[in-house]
């Protein structure tokens, strides 16, 4: 059978116990999280191992279903979900930049979500699942007006199922923008919603991955699609943008100015990152939502984490030391050179069937679980 790993309940209940709707507490930490594998030493390690060898959790293989649905400016989304006939609830996942249903992180909720006897669907944000889209707009870090279309979409695609949602870094802003947007109304959609990873300030987020070692590994990754995709919008909508400025761009921050930014009505980057970052809103959320971000998160500075006093009462705050960027794979033992990624997904949708007030297992630490 395959392990299973949980947080000290110091992580998966907040101050006063188990969460309610509305009645969530803010609180952060970093004690209690199961440790990587030893050869893991910093978040990069931590977050390329998870991506790349770690175990993908419980469960056998996922077989998406895929449907597409019309947007009202003409484009379309594509949905990928796993809806069984006896589903209790409904884990809606929005991916992050450059992300999709084959990501790492969305493989293992989806793991999770089906042994829990959860539906779980993953709506691609514009040009994400493998075509591109038909309008002239992409997606963006703020892109919240997206986030609240696809909630509503699926309230009406699955009517009779009660709704949590995660969104992981790019994802995780997008979702906590539109939980501060819709305010108490939120609360008619989701019963409890986590963000994972979550670059909460764009600006400094935006310098970290422009940097150093940063650039490297992942700007450079990212731009490789990015400008791609940048090319595929040019030939369809000629002088929509700078193409130039943007196959040219070499940090993110660029290609932000020359594509992302005029694509989607802001003035420039630093309009964009301004407008479109999380933190400064944390107060106005409405709904039980947990914030889970590593403080050795290489895209992610520390310093620009926010604090229990930033954030209302409906927000509780993880910090753990470790994890990397959407990493968090934890060993089962000293021996374990692989970790598994699900410890993630359980500890986040523990966390979620209580703020919802579902039933959930409520799991002890294992007594092989490894801490060090």
């Amino acid at each position: 059978m395959r392990q299973r790993f949980s947080p000290s309940l110091h992580h998966t209940a907040p101050v006063g116990g188990i969460v309610f709707c509305g009645q969530a507490s803010a609180r952060s930490g970093d004690g209690g999280w199961p440790r990587p594998p030893w050869w893991q030493r910093d978040g990069h390690l931590q977050t390329i191992g998870a991506a790349l060898w770690a175990r993908r959790g419980r469960g056998g293989r996922i077989e998406w279903t895929r449907e597409r649905w019309d947007t009202p400016d003409g484009d379309f989304i594509d949905v990928d979900h796993i809806t069984p006939a006896t589903a209790s609830a409904l884990l809606l996942l929005f991916h992050g930049l450059e992300g999709s249903s084959a990501s790492h992180y969305a493989r293992a909720f989806a793991r999770e979500a089906t042994l829990r006897g959860w539906a779980v669907a993953v709506p691609h944000f514009r040009g994400c699942s493998g075509e591109p889209n038909r309008a002239p707009r992409a997606y963006h870090s703020g892109d919240f007006e997206e986030v609240g279309w696809m909630i509503e979409r699926a309230a009406g695609r699955w009517p009779t199922l009660s709704c949590v949602a995660v969104g992981v870094s790019l994802g995780g802003n997008a979702l906590l923008r539109w939980l501060q947007e819709a305010g108490t109304t939120a609360a008619t959609r989701l019963c409890a919603a986590a963000a994972i990873s979550a670059p909460l300030d764009l600006a400094a987020a935006g310098a970290a991955i422009d940097q150093g070692l940063n650039r490297v590994l992942y700007a450079r990754m990212f731009l490789r699609t990015m400008r791609h995709k940048a090319r595929e919008k040019a030939r369809r909508y000629p002088g929509l943008f700078d193409l130039e400025r943007a196959l040219a761009a070499r940090t993110l921050r660029a290609f932000d100015d020359a594509f992302t930014a005029p694509l989607h009505g802001f003035r420039d980057v630093d309009d964009y990152w301004r407008r479109a970052s999380a933190k400064p809103h944390m107060r106005t959320i409405r709904v039980p939502t947990l914030v889970l971000n590593a403080r050795n998160d290489p895209f992610v500075p520390a310093a620009s984490l926010p604090s229990a006093a930033e954030v209302g009462p409906h927000v509780q705050l993880w910090q753990p030391a470790a994890g990397g960027h959407v990493g968090f794979a934890a060993a089962a033992s000293p021996w374990d050179l692989r970790g598994d990624v699900g410890a993630l997904p359980q500890a986040a949708m523990d966390w979620l069937a209580r703020a919802a007030g579902w039933r959930c297992e409520c799991h002890n630490p294992m007594h092989n679980e490894y801490h060090g």
